[in-house]
């Protein structure tokens, strides 16, 4: 694989609203025209050259990561990546029906030396009641000048108290790191910016000798610098590569970790769907690494990587601050994936209320020989949960979620008290310790052929049942209806351009459906400007979509598509599929070889025991779907 020098890349999802003024422009259109065409990773159409200003061109490319900053704007977005500075008393609080509740006293602050501590419940800022006051307003109040006061009146035990103190600059680091239990290292990260490593290798070492787990907080991380998140992933995984990119020309680019782990023990990410850009990489590169596990519900799902052309870079082209971010590379997981629009998937698909007592009941040390009450889930590494305090009040509902969202071919073992362990089921904990356990199964799920991989597809919300809630394995597909299937699994959002086919009406149920997966060209028209959704999909027509989607998710089969040898669709097998089916059906049921030489298919069956033309099943469907997800590891199951 050829490696190439990257620029500085940046993967945060968020769009800045510019305000372009064209007198503070120094980048000039036909300068901007030069740069998407030498960096963009896909060809500019000339619809976009020919626009007659940089915000016009950016408006027709029709990307919402390729922007272009005046100096000002410039400054702000440096700054976004950055930790926070400013005027205040060094508190983090949540607004309640009582009072302002203190999170979190900040180390160095004027509010710790005061005295003030964490449940301390604010009610009153310069004499002004903070009840039926939402959290802006509030923060104006106790924000102002360097150096001036503010009097607070806050109660703790029921008893109430006064505090004056002296507000000044505090810095917020954009990570931070705690110990949890005298054994939980938990590092909370908002953003991945130039400070972001050195924040987590000072956590990491002041810890290490106590933690023996880890959780990394990413949820509502946008992403960041690329390079700062792989190198902060790398200090849990070790040396090896983090994560891939591969640009406009097909040319690949790695990240690469050159040290050793600062610690042996596992980590547990925490994501939810605005978890983006490179907080999935730092996600997907500590689970293929085997580093960890994943918690939290599915991740935004943006895969591609932007480039920041800046003076420095370019100072031909930005001499008085201005810059471009262009979307330069598609960037790829260790395993290869990418988490474009199917996001990463996690381990333990919970509610987002429930995520972070999950990951505290995952975090339990190790019983050795004496585990009594413990319950032993195998999930990558093997995870003790306290029984106890499992089926309590506190965390009683999230058990129950975690019991819920263990995947039905992942093992739970019951201790016996004497360092042994019984195999057992989450059915039977939930039912030893009171709880309620939903299995993910269809009511006619009996009538498949595929009972496990259709139990761990609804399991992760991959798939779904008709409307009376069975899954009907038996039913064959529309070609409207496996649109649906597929656009659901991948987690596509709705499109905004209309579908391009003629018999597709924006009124129809499976519109948005089909018109992202033709976005995604996975699916094509009949040739005549129609689609035929209400057309049954037979076999040829199936694989030939799945061995587009097994190039688009995973790097490794869309390079083994690209390098077919002469001669390599010359199989009796596909001797009976039609030319332009034989590419697909190669690839997915004659390329990938196991370790001893072995065909390894991703359908169900080999591809010369399936009839072409024969109409496909939703069993046949789904199998595949669970087959390809799993063979690539986007699936942890």
């Amino acid at each position: 694989m050829k490696k190439i020098l990257l620029p500085r890349l940046t993967a945060a999802a968020c769009s800045l609203t510019l305000l372009l003024v064209p007198a503070a422009r120094a980048l000039t259109p036909e300068q901007a025209g030069s740069l998407l065409q030498q960096f963009y990773v896909d060809s500019v159409p000339e619809a976009v050259l020919n626009q007659p200003s940089i915000s016009d061109m950016i408006e027709a490319l029709g990307d919402p990561y390729t922007q272009y900053f005046t100096p000002e704007e410039y400054q702000r977005f440096n700054a976004s990546m950055s930790d926070a500075s400013l005027v205040g008393i060094g508190v983090v609080f949540t607004v309640t029906e009582e009072g302002l509740l203190l999170d979190r006293v900040l180390d160095a602050s004027p509010a710790l030396e005061a005295g003030l501590r964490g449940g301390d419940l604010i009610l009153q800022v310069d004499g002004h009641s903070v009840l039926g006051q939402d959290s802006n307003t509030v923060t104006g109040w106790i924000q102002g000048k360097e150096g001036t006061q503010v009097k607070l009146v806050y109660r703790r035990d029921g008893q109430e108290a006064t505090a004056v103190l002296t507000r000044k600059m505090i810095v917020i680091p954009a990570t931070t790191t705690e110990l949890l239990d005298g054994h939980i290292g938990y590092i909370r990260c908002t953003t991945f910016g130039n400070e972001t490593v050195g924040h987590f290798r000072e956590g990491i070492t002041a810890y290490k000798d106590q933690a023996t787990a880890w959780i990394v907080d990413l949820r509502s991380n946008t992403g960041g610098v690329t390079e700062a998140a792989t190198e902060a992933a790398g200090l849990f995984t070790g040396v090896g590569e983090m994560a891939y990119l591969r640009d406009g020309e097909g040319e690949y680019g790695a990240y690469y970790h050159k040290e050793e782990s600062l610690t042996l023990y596992p980590v547990i990410v925490l994501v939810d769907s605005y978890t983006a850009s490179a907080s999935e990489i730092f996600a997907s590169a500590i689970r293929d690494r085997g580093a960890g596990i994943v918690v939290g519900t599915r991740t935004f799902g943006k895969g591609v990587a932007q480039s920041v052309l800046d003076e420095d870079s370019m100072p031909d082209f930005f001499a008085d601050g201005d810059a471009i971010k262009i979307t330069s590379h598609r960037f790829y997981s260790p395993a290869g994936n990418t988490t474009d629009q199917v996001g990463v998937i996690p381990d333990l698909l919970v509610d987002p209320s429930y995520t972070a007592d999950i990951a505290y009941l995952l975090a339990g040390a190790d019983p050795k020989g004496n585990n009594q009450n413990t319950l032993r889930l195998d999930l990558d590494w093997q995870w003790y949960i306290d029984l106890s305090t499992a089926a309590g009040t506190d965390y009683r509902d999230a058990f129950q979620a975690l019991l819920n969202a263990v995947p039905d071919n992942k093992d739970l073992w019951l201790s016996n008290g004497s360092g042994g362990w019984t195999r057992s089921s989450a059915s039977a904990v939930a039912q030893r310790v009171g709880l309620t356990y939903q299995a993910p199964v269809f009511p006619d799920q009996e009538d498949s052929d595929y009972l496990t991989p259709l139990s761990v597809l609804k399991t992760y919300g991959l798939i779904s049942g008709k409307d009376d809630g069975d899954f009907h394995p038996s039913d064959t597909l529309t070609r409207a209806e496996l649109c649906q299937l597929l656009a659901s699994a991948l987690n596509c959002r709705v499109p905004e351009n209309k579908s391009p086919y003629t018999d597709v009406s924006p009124e129809a149920w499976y519109s948005p459906a089909v018109t992202a997966l033709s976005n995604l060209g996975l699916v094509t028209g009949t040739g005549d400007g129609s689609f035929r959704p209400e057309d049954t999909i037979d076999h040829q027509q199936f694989i030939t979509i799945m061995g587009r989607l097994a190039q688009r998710l995973n790097m490794h089969l869309y390079n083994t598509a690209q390098e077919a040898p002469d001669g390599s669709y010359n199989v009796v097998g596909l001797m009976h599929y039609a030319d332009w089916s034989k590419a697909s059906a190669w690839l997915m049921s004659y390329s990938q070889k196991g370790y001893l030489g072995n065909t390894i298919t991703l359908l169900w069956a080999d591809a010369g025991e399936i009839a072409p033309t024969a109409a496909t099943t939703r069993d046949e469907a789904a199998y595949t779907l669970y087959r390809l997800l799993s063979y690539v590891d986007i699936l942890p199951a």
